[in-house]
């Protein structure tokens, strides 16, 4: 089965914004940990935060952030991407910013909570009609890709 239907125009300029937004901001943070902290830098980041097989996750989050979040930004493969991205920002809360509390300024999970609520947003409802997925999949991909 194949996703031939579009949301509305209006419903497609706020998919459009928020897919923007979100995506730009894991875009930064990827780059944020590949680019400033660099690698070894984050995954010794990650072992001091009793996050599990540093040498893996931490390069996989980076380029899942950065990667994915252009992604999301292109709407392109918005769907699995969306998930992906949610899961990150689940693992992140359970692992490093729960025992913190609500509050980002005291290192608690708010601002995650956002990003994973707005990445799984969009997997739910895809990209709209302004997007890669839209202008060039819709109709030529399974609906759980699109």
């Amino acid at each position: 089965m194949t996703n031939t239907t579009a949301p509305s125009s209006s419903a497609s300029l706020g998919l459009l914004v928020l897919r923007v937004v979100v995506g730009l901001i894991f875009v930064a943070h990827g780059a944020q940990k590949i680019f400033e902290y660099t690698l070894p830098g984050t995954i010794g980041s990650f072992a001091d935060m009793g996050v599990p097989l540093p040498e893996i996750a931490a390069p996989f989050v980076a380029f899942v952030e950065l990667i994915g979040g252009a992604m999301l930004a292109l709407g392109l493969f918005t769907r699995p991407v969306g998930i992906l991205l949610a899961i990150d920002m689940i693992v992140a809360i359970v692992a490093v910013h729960l025992p913190a509390g609500l509050w980002v300024g005291e290192g608690g999970y708010e601002f995650v909570a956002v990003l994973g609520v707005a990445a799984l947003a969009l997997a739910f409802t895809g990209a709209g009609r302004f997007s890669i997925d839209g202008a060039v999949l819709r109709g030529r991909a399974p609906a759980w890709l699109v």
